[in-house]
């Protein structure tokens, strides 16, 4: 299993995707996870990742808290499949890509900037693996 955070649009500033690199950073302890910025118009995700569950980050999207997030892993290592996340940019998902979606994943009902809300994703990731591990982060 392999974890991708990808997003649409270039942050405004240049240290805003270190919160995000860190947390991804520990949750390859467990997995392989990467993140990188895509344009949409140059990027087939479903060519690119053909079995890999997509799961993208839109504010109609299914909410969950951080114990059902992490059971969305769960089932991922089980299955040992990929797990491609998409942020938006700031006009959010690409046009038809959302019903393409396997899951689409409400973050908040609030709105934050698109920087901030990869450091939440990249934490959640990191906090679901570490509470599969019985890790004491999550506490």
């Amino acid at each position: 299993m392999k974890i991708y955070l990808y997003f649409i649009g270039k942050p405004k500033d240049p240290h805003a995707n270190a919160i995000a690199e860190d947390f991804l950073g520990r949750a390859a302890r467990y997995c392989p996870a990467e993140m990188r910025e895509i344009r949409p118009e140059r990027t087939d995700l479903w060519a690119k990742h053909p079995a890999a569950r997509k799961i993208f980050l839109d504010p109609v999207g299914k909410a969950m808290d951080s114990a059902a997030f992490a059971k969305v892993f769960a089932l991922a290592e089980m299955e040992g499949r990929d797990q491609v996340f998409l942020i938006g940019g700031h006009d959010g998902l690409p046009s038809g890509w959302g019903a393409r979606a396997d899951l689409l994943l409400c973050l908040s009902a609030m709105t934050f900037p698109h920087e901030l809300a990869r450091a939440m994703l990249a934490e959640q990731i990191y906090r679901a693996f570490a509470t599969l591990r019985g890790h004491p982060y999550p506490r």
